[in-house]
């Protein structure tokens, strides 16, 4: 990476969190303690949830679910084949078989319908992903896990701070998992956390997660083989103090948002970013553009190529997961999803944080420009 590079993404750090991290690394505790309780305590606070449990990392959480649950071999979990984050990968791990349904166009979020669609005997939950920081359908996927009895978890690894009628995304899966790499607004090097308001499940995601040393010679405790997932102390220092600042970091990363879309509706034919009608507030996890139909896969590829080469760093959203080598191997083919596929192959993410200026928007934008215009021969991109 060279100076110059406009990264993708840029924690927003303040001297609050080198103070919490010094604090802990002059401890007698680096691994795991005070500061992880003290995390998961505000976390639930924050979502207004009963329970929090830190994690390594958002798989590392659903992976934690799916055992406090007793989801595996020979069971099916519907999930969504379009995501930055692949938390979906924890249903394999568990044994679990993945059952992908597709996506709405606009939202990128899973339409209950194809969901309703895939559910069979063997189905026992759903994973509803908020993607890129918009809410899915909550309503409806409520009412569909109740109306087949499924466990309905809810993965908001993109989507922190984002609201579906008032509420907070993780207030509405029976479980609900965030992710804190990057580059999301709240970030704490590699972690995660899942909610829930359900006492047993709670307790055994703290079995399955970590044993405490005064554990050891429990008979019940022992019963859980645990993957020891726990976030560190570091981890959580970091994360507290973000949580704690994650109004400001969100409303500085609304500010970009908001530079962007002054640049960006200078393109024929562009539009306000979607937002669906019980959506009441979104925070984007990526500042995505998508680029017109007459944009294939591979001129995709190419416009990214070539803000690389300005030293802006692109990347694709998404690499659908049915198309990947393990789903590829449990028998999905291409044009299995192809509203997922329509989307993930014209989608771009731009460098989005609260570090860029507005000169460094409008070079990126102007540069999108012209590498569409070259690649695609002036076609339209709408966002």
């Amino acid at each position: 990476m060279t100076a110059n590079l406009i990264p993708l993404c840029d924690p927003d750090m303040s001297q609050a969190e080198l103070d919490a991290v010094l604090e802990v690394l002059q401890s007698a505790s680096i691994s795991s303690g005070e500061a992880v309780e003290a995390f998961e305590e505000a976390f639930a606070r924050y979502l207004g949830r009963k329970y929090a449990v830190a994690t390594s990392s958002g798989t590392m959480g659903l992976m934690l679910v799916l055992d406090a649950y007793g989801l595996g071999p020979g069971m099916e979990v519907i999930a969504s084949p379009h995501s930055f984050r692949e938390l979906a990968h924890a249903i394999s791990l568990r044994g679990a078989f993945p059952i992908f349904a597709d996506i709405d166009y606009w939202s990128g979020c899973m339409l209950p319908n194809k969901a309703e669609n895939k559910i069979s005997d063997k189905t026992k939950a759903i994973v509803v992903n908020n993607v890129n920081g918009h809410p899915a359908a909550w309503t409806e996927f409520r009412e569909l896990a109740d109306k087949y009895n499924l466990i309905l978890i809810e993965d908001s690894s993109e989507a922190i701070g984002s609201t579906y009628k008032n509420a907070l995304v993780g207030t509405f899966g029976d479980c609900s998992v965030f992710d804190f790499s990057q580059p999301g607004p709240l970030v704490c090097g590699q972690g995660g956390v899942v909610v829930t308001d359900d006492i047993d499940v709670y307790m055994a995601l703290r079995r399955y997660r970590n044993h405490r040393l005064d554990e050891r010679a429990s008979v019940v405790v022992g019963r859980a083989p645990a993957y020891n997932g726990v976030m560190s102390n570091l981890s959580a220092a970091l994360a507290l103090v973000q949580l704690q600042r994650l109004e400001l970091i969100l409303e500085r990363r609304k500010r970009t948002e908001f530079w962007y879309f002054d640049y960006v509706k200078s393109f024929e034919g562009i539009k306000d970013p979607y937002i669906g009608p019980d959506v009441t507030e979104v925070h984007w996890f990526l500042y995505i553009v998508h680029l017109g139909t007459r944009f294939t896969r591979s001129s995709r590829d190419s416009i990214i190529e070539d803000l690389i080469k300005e030293e802006i760093e692109a990347a694709a959203y998404s690499m659908p997961l049915h198309l990947q080598p393990h789903y590829f191997d449990l028998g999905y083919r291409k044009k299995d999803f192809l509203v997922t596929e329509k989307v993930a192959d014209r989608a771009v993410a731009l460098p989005f944080h609260a570090h860029l200026t507005e000169d460094q928007i409008a070079f990126i934008v102007g540069s999108m420009k012209d590498a569409s215009i070259n690649i695609g021969a002036g076609a339209e991109i709408t966002l």
